[in-house]
């Protein structure tokens, strides 16, 4: 019996998935929850179980291949016997498989009923397969035959037919009834546009109407891209004005130099002259583009920088590494900032709350979701340490570790990147000393943490060589008012520059 695996939801209403790498071939054996494929959605590279128990058959999809949830990624021969037909049936076994109650695939929620009821098959010479001309056969892996009930009285032209075959290449479409008669070429009268809540949340931040929108998604869904192409659609894009060439101008042959005789050919390879290249916007990199932008443009941004003397700070962490108790804990300069970081969201709790214009409502976070902006070859991820407002400076580090090892192998999941409240970005890694950090959406506050440098400094009224830092500060201006964020950036510098201060402050 053949069972087909389409890709499921990874989780917060993703709507594809590339393949990474397949661990499996045609013909392997696999076990229930067998570790099958790596696969990278828009925020984490994740592990993907198989559902069934038996031989791969057919891998439907390559690796680097982006894949639609819904759509067949790879069929399992599971043994057994398929269903008896009867003599009028002429759907394929797979067909016929694919109307039981598909197993449980752990992580991602139990299989979907169809209703108390079973679907009827298509009787011989009917449905949209049979009278295209597809062979049974063709729908033998990943596809149902259409209801009867579906199927018009009057035959649609060939070219409506050929579109429809092209529009339902699976079980998923061909199920609904909305589907088929869109693929006919019959209009739908007051269906609710098809989109996830996140996409109806940023259409209505950005005042558009959903029923205005074309989706491009699968079955037209509509995505956050099909929302933003809305709005520059009005936008004229400039036409290049060519540049007349003279007609007198001499043809110089290929591969030749300019100015050279004909015989004489350029010694760089070819290729060597590419001007560009392009490379497809997916994944991380879409992501984190569409967060940028959308924090950039909804939330006002504000920068303040401070630049203080940290040389308290660091001979605090000498101390720490020279004392038993503390010497392979780990603590570091990013652990003292964020454990200043927490005590001060304390004192000035509007940096680590929400703005939720939907609902008309600021939500207040009681608790602090530490984000660390990490650089990673995948790009740019922000996992969180959940409570880090209740870790002492030991738990900050082991949590910081972990969760940079975590970043940086690529096994960061869904579940670490959601849900930050506040977050620091260590810009001084980089040799950095400042900069304008754009928030996280959904976040009120960033610190960015700049270079830390020997330089002359007033130290006990006289000129010294300290080690001095850069704080910069970007906050939300709907949410925290600029005495409150010049505030919360004073107490972690007061921190920093004297650690024995933190005992005024609690």
């Amino acid at each position: 019996m053949i069972k087909v695996f389409k890709l499921p939801d990874l989780g917060e209403g993703l709507t594809e998935s590339e393949i990474v790498a397949w661990l499996v071939a045609p013909g392997d054996e696999v076990t229930l929850n067998q570790h099958i494929a790596d696969v990278e959605t828009a925020k984490a590279v994740v592990e993907l179980p198989s559902p069934f128990a038996g031989v791969v058959r057919v891998l439907h999809q390559p690796a680097g291949v982006v894949v639609h949830v819904g759509d067949p990624i790879v069929s399992f021969d599971i043994g057994g016997e398929p269903d008896p037909l009867s003599t009028a049936d002429v759907a394929a076994p797979a067909a016929a498989a694919t109307e039981q109650r598909e197993a449980n695939l752990v992580g991602y929620g139990p299989a979907v009923e169809r209703g108390g009821h079973p679907q009827r098959r298509a009787r011989a010479g009917s449905g949209p397969a049979a009278v295209a001309g597809r062979p049974a056969s063709d729908q033998a892996i990943g596809e149902k035959a259409a209801p009867a009930d579906h199927v018009p009285s009057a035959a649609p032209p060939a070219a409506a037919l050929a579109a429809a075959d092209r529009v339902m290449p699976d079980a998923a479409s061909v199920d609904q009834p909305a589907a088929a008669s869109t693929a006919l070429g019959v209009a739908l009268v007051g269906e609710r546009p098809r989109s996830t809540p996140p996409v109806r949340a940023l259409a209505r931040d950005l005042g558009i109407d959903l029923t205005t929108v074309t989706g491009t998604g699968r079955d037209g869904l509509i995505t956050r891209d099909d929302v933003r192409a809305h709005l520059t659609r009005s936008v004229p894009v400039p036409v290049p004005v060519p540049v007349p060439v003279p007609q007198t101008m001499p043809q110089v042959p290929s591969g030749a130099l300019p100015g050279s005789p004909a015989g004489i050919q350029a010694a760089t390879p070819a290729g060597a002259f590419e001007r560009e290249t392009r490379t497809p916007i997916r994944s991380l990199r879409k992501l984190t583009a569409a967060a940028m932008v959308h924090s950039a443009f909804t939330a006002p941004h504000v920068t303040e920088f401070l630049t203080i003397d940290v040389t308290p700070t660091l001979e605090l962490l000498d101390s720490l590494r020279a004392d038993g108790r503390f010497a392979d804990a780990g603590i570091g300069i990013l652990a003292v900032v964020a454990k200043a970081l927490c005590l001060a969201v304390g004192r000035t709790p509007a940096v680590n709350a929400r703005w939720d214009e939907p609902a008309g409502e600021i939500v207040q976070f009681h608790h602090v979701n530490l984000g660390i902006a990490a650089a990673t070859p995948r790009g740019l991820l922000v996992p969180n340490i959940v409570d880090a407002d209740r870790l002492d400076l030991r738990g900050l580090a082991a949590a910081l570790a972990a969760l940079t090892t975590a970043a940086r192998a690529g096994t960061t999941t869904p579940a670490a990147l959601a849900g930050g409240t506040i977050t620091i970005t260590n810009i001084g890694v980089f040799g950095i000393d400042a900069g304008t950090p754009i928030l996280n959406p959904g976040e009120a506050a960033i610190l960015a943490l700049g270079a830390i440098r020997s330089q002359p400094w007033e130290y006990r009224g006289q000129v010294a060589l300290r080690k001095v830092l850069t704080l910069s500060l970007s906050f939300d201006h709907r949410l925290v008012d600029g005495e409150q964020g010049s505030r919360f950036l004073a107490d972690i510098a007061t921190i920093l520059a004297d650690p024995a201060r933190v005992l005024t402050m609690v």
